[in-house]
């Protein structure tokens, strides 16, 4: 792929902002492995090689068990290897990032509700949303997969 920009350096806020976000991320409510897979998971769904491999090998390092990545593509088919609240972050992932199809459905709404506060369910939201900004800038900017 074609060398592009490299927005840490041409625009360090916009890049700064983003690693504000990240900051908050880091102490949010919501445990690292919850984090880690809907990280992959909308990293999947937007095709992003780079923020996979950073994701895969972030969770693998947090203790995550290889063959749950293999299958969290399959999540809904493979249900006994997710907990229910595990479960309810990918469904959610699943929504948010691909929103213009039918958004954030009621029964996931629901559900979420009914394992999650208030403060995490926004936690949940925000911590979807930066990823898919990630996915989107990587992606963009053709960022290549480090070693």
């Amino acid at each position: 792929m074609e060398k592009r920009i490299n927005i840490s350096t041409t625009e360090p806020q916009a890049f700064k902002a983003m690693l504000g976000l990240e900051g908050y991320l880091s102490k949010i409510e919501i445990s690292q492995t919850l984090k880690e897979l809907a990280k992959i998971r909308a990293s999947q769904i937007n095709n992003c090689a780079y923020c996979i491999s950073m994701h895969t090998k972030d969770a693998i390092k947090n203790g995550e068990r290889p063959e749950r990545i293999f299958l969290l593509s399959a999540w809904r088919e493979a249900i006994k290897f997710f907990t229910e609240e595990e479960q309810t972050i990918l469904a959610m992932t699943e929504e948010v990032t691909l929103i213009h199809q039918n958004g954030l459905s009621e029964e996931t709404y629901s559900k979420a509700s009914e394992i999650f506060s208030e403060n995490q369910i926004a936690q949940i939201i925000m911590l979807i949303v930066t990823i898919n900004g990630w996915n989107r800038i990587a992606l963009s900017t053709h960022l290549e997969i480090e070693d």
